[in-house]
């Protein structure tokens, strides 16, 4: 995989897709015993856990930067342990209630948010201030570090970004004369053409696994100025803004711009699409070329952000962190190894170790990066328009977005537009429901 494949879109982010995690772990947390500093004080082992962010090769260069961390005289070393995808959840949940987890570590993109909740969370804001003094937060790009503040503080530190972009194929609109699209309009009108050439053009899944179809549906309505969330952290889905959006989307499934089997297909099926040219277009990860390949890969490329009917622009991304625990053998050295290890993390994306696109400029302004024209644009024009979840009432992602990120309901939500058989209103109105009683308070 290349430096933008999100393969894996469970994932990377959603820390709570099992209804039951929530309501558990507060439970585990009770009876657990006190945070405080870990075995050995000061001079103790820092445990940095990290997940397999990209391929092969992720995981061995990061082990290498971790265990190459001198420690200041007084502080311990850091060891480093890879946490596989399959059961996450499980083995943060468990470790971090029984006090046997990282000082470090990152894991699902909502995380921290539901650590924070159980006070297991040590704010960044220190490290932060820090930051600002040796020239690392100016380096991040704009917006990102405050997708992460909470009430009462930084909960977690940006690491990689996950995008929802759109992708077309070159060939095959030089082959039909298809005009790329800069807007809804004329990207039906693109549509329209490929589908006169048995093409599909708004190419999606939201199948089993299929998280990027309910993305993609978000993403339209944070293009039209909507989103899922007032200023208060609330369910807020029946506005005019977003049913606009499902109505539009809604309309390109009655053309037949979208592929019937859509709403049941994973992004194997998707990708598949795309290697038999059936698909031309389509909103997708930033990883999308990389997940292809060959000759097909090669041809897709990223368009830039649609202007919405609002005229506004803007999509659906996720800033996958890395937190620090209030259970530390020093919180000093937590924040010292996070400070060598942002200086030094460089490799894992010049060296193409397949994670996702960098959250510092000095990272995509490398000549590895520059080289891949579609990471240029992914960073240069979707990141600043790109929002989180929290959209339209803060660019913040909090706890309530667990209820929305991989849930049973945002499936069925997403698997109702892409199969027709709903009523925008309607269908926006069951997710509001379904989202209120899940909401935190």
């Amino acid at each position: 995989m290349s430096d933008t494949s999100q393969s894996s879109a469970f994932s990377r982010r959603g820390f709570l897709a099992l209804a039951g995690a929530a309501a558990t772990l507060p439970l585990l947390a009770a009876c657990a015993p006190g945070g405080g500093s870990g075995g050995g004080g000061a001079s103790g082992v820092l445990k940095f856990w990290n997940q397999p962010w990209g391929g092969t090769a992720f995981n061995p260069l990061d082990k290498q930067i971790t265990e190459a961390y001198k420690p200041a005289k007084g502080l311990g070393k850091a060891t480093y342990q890879v946490i596989q995808w399959a059961n996450f959840t499980q083995t943060y949940s468990s470790a971090v209630a029984s006090n046997t987890g990282p000082a470090v570590s990152s894991g699902g993109g909502t995380q921290a948010f539901l650590f924070e909740s159980q006070s297991k969370i040590a704010y960044a804001d220190n490290l932060l201030k820090t930051w600002k003094s040796n020239g690392i937060f100016d380096d991040f790009l704009p917006g990102l570090v405050d997708t992460l503040k909470t009430k009462k503080g930084y909960a977690a530190v940006p690491y990689n970004l996950d995008m929802r972009v759109l992708w077309y194929n070159k060939s095959l609109f030089e082959k039909y004369n298809v005009t790329v699209p800069t807007d809804w309009t004329s990207f039906e009108e693109a549509c329209k053409v490929l589908k006169e050439n048995n093409i599909y053009g708004y190419g999606t899944y939201a199948g089993a696994g299929g998280f990027t179809g309910g993305h993609n549906l978000v993403s339209h309505m944070i293009n039209n100025g909507g989103g899922l969330f007032d200023e208060n952290q609330q369910p807020n889905c029946v506005t005019p803004e977003n049913i606009e959006a499902m109505d539009w989307v809604l309309g390109l499934v009655s053309k037949g711009y979208v592929d019937p089997r859509a709403a049941t297909y994973t992004s194997a099926n998707a990708q598949a699409q795309y290697k038999a040219l059936k698909f031309g277009m389509g909103f997708d990860t930033g990883g999308l070329a990389a997940n292809i390949g060959g000759d097909v890969g090669a041809d897709l490329v990223v368009a830039s952000p649609l202007t919405g009917p609002s005229g506004k622009k803007g999509a659906l991304y996720f800033p996958n962190n890395i937190m620090m625990y209030t259970h530390t053998p020093s919180q000093k050295n937590s924040e010292a190894f996070l400070t060598y290890y942002y200086k030094n993390m460089a490799p894992l994306w010049t060296k193409n170790t397949g994670i996702g696109l960098p959250p510092l400029k000095s990272i995509a302004a490398t000549p590895e990066f520059q080289k891949n024209a579609n990471n240029v644009k992914i960073i240069n024009e979707w990141q600043p328009i790109a929002k989180t979840w929290g959209a339209p009432g803060t660019n913040q992602v909090f706890l309530n977005v667990t209820t929305v990120d991989g849930t049973p309901a945002m499936d069925t939500f997403a698997q109702g537009i892409l199969g027709g058989k709903v009523k925008a209103k309607d269908a926006l109105t069951t997710l509001q429901t379904t989202l209120k009683a899940n909401a935190k308070a």
